[in-house]
C-alpha cells in the first residue's frame, strides 16, 4: 500500500554480509585507514568502496547485528619463532604420546597463574549513562597458583605460594606424587618458562627416575595448554572486578573455585566411568 515493492531489490543480502563479515575479520590499516580499530563510518565507507553498495550507519549497525559481531576486547599473542612445519610436527608428536599411554600413566596440563589484590579490570553490564567503580587497595600484593589439569578433564589439581619460582613448581609435583602414588609415568605439557627447567626442579626430576615426563609446548603457544582456559575462568569469576580489600580474603575465593572446579571433574569423570562399566556389562 506505500508503494515499497517498487523499491527493487534490496541492498542487504547474503554477499554483503559476507563482505561485512570479511571486514570485520580484518583490521581496518589493511584497507588504507591510519586507525586500527574500525568503527561503524568506516565499515559502511569500506563496504562502500569494496562493494560499490552505499549503506547507512544504521543499517551497518544492524547488519552487524545479524552476524552477531560484538565489540570485544582483542587477544595479545606473540608470534612463535619456530616454523610451521616446525611447530605443526612437534605438536602432532605431542597429541600422539597423550592419546596412546600406556596403563598406569597419566597426563597434565601444567601452568602458574599470579592473582593480584588490585583486581583486574573487566566489563560488567551497565546502565547507560552510568559507570560502575571498581576500588582498588593502591599497593598491590601478589599470590601465585600452579595447576594441572588432567588431559582427560578427569581432575584439577593446584597449590599456592607467594613467590613463583622453582619451589611452587616442586611443590605441585609433590601434590601430583600424593595423587597418583601408584603412577608409573607423570607425563607434564607445559611452557617453556624458566622455573619449568631450573637446576632444581631438573635435579628433583633425576632424583624421581622416570616417574616425570616434561612435553614442552613451542614457544608462546598458549592455546595449546588447555589449563588456560581454567585459569580465565577463575579470572572471570573471582578476580575481575573483585571487591576484596585484603589478600587473605581474596585468596579465600580463589581457592574455592578450583576446589569447586575439581569437585565437579571428578564427578564427572566417575559418571562416565560408571556409564562405560554398564554399557560393557550390557554388551
Amino acid at each position: 500500500m506505500d508503494g515499497r515493492r517498487d523499491n527493487g531489490a534490496p541492498k542487504v543480502d547474503g554477499d554483503l554480509l559476507q563482505a561485512l563479515a570479511e571486514l570485520a575479520a580484518g583490521s581496518p590499516e589493511d584497507h588504507g585507514w591510519s586507525r586500527p580499530t574500525w568503527t561503524r563510518e568506516s565499515l559502511a565507507q569500506s563496504l562502500a568502496e569494496q562493494t560499490g553498495v552505499a549503506v547507512s550507519v544504521t543499517t551497518v549497525a544492524r547488519m552487524l547485528a545479524g552476524l552477531h559481531a560484538r565489540w570485544g576486547m582483542a587477544r595479545p599473542t606473540v608470534a612463535c619463532p619456530w616454523s610451521k612445519a616446525r611447530k605443526q610436527r612437534h605438536l602432532r608428536r605431542l597429541t600422539t604420546v597423550l592419546a596412546n599411554l600406556p596403563r598406569g600413566e597419566v597426563a597434565y596440563y601444567e601452568d602458574e597463574v599470579d592473582i593480584h589484590l588490585n583486581p583486574r579490570i573487566g566489563r560488567d553490564w551497565m546502565l547507560r549513562g552510568q559507570q560502575k567503580t571498581v576500588l582498588t587497595p593502591g599497593k598491590n600484593e601478589k599470590r601465585y597458583l600452579a595447576g594441572a589439569l588432567a588431559t582427560d578433564g578427569s581432575d584439577l589439581v593446584f597449590v599456592q605460594s607467594e613467590r613463583k619460582n622453582s619451589d611452587l613448581f616442586g611443590a605441585l609435583l609433590d601434590r601430583l606424587r600424593g595423587v597418583h602414588p601408584r603412577a608409573r609415568r607423570i607425563h607434564l605439557v607445559l611452557d617453556n618458562y624458566s622455573i619449568h627447567s631450573s637446576r632444581r626442579v631438573a635435579a628433583y626430576v633425576r632424583a624421581h627416575g622416570d616417574l616425570f615426563v616434561l612435553h614442552f609446548l613451542p614457544p608462546y603457544s598458549p592455546e595449546h595448554n588447555l589449563i588456560e582456559r581454567a585459569w580465565r575462568e577463575l579470572h572471570a569469576n573471582v578476580t575481575r572486578n573483585h571487591r576484596c580489600r585484603t589478600m587473605a580474603e581474596l585468596m579465600q575465593r580463589v581457592i574455592w573455585y578450583p576446589q569447586r572446579e575439581a569437585r565437579r571433574l571428578r564427578r564427572r569423570s566417575k559418571v562416565k566411568r560408571l556409564t562405560r562399566t554398564r554399557a560393557r556389562a550390557a554388551a
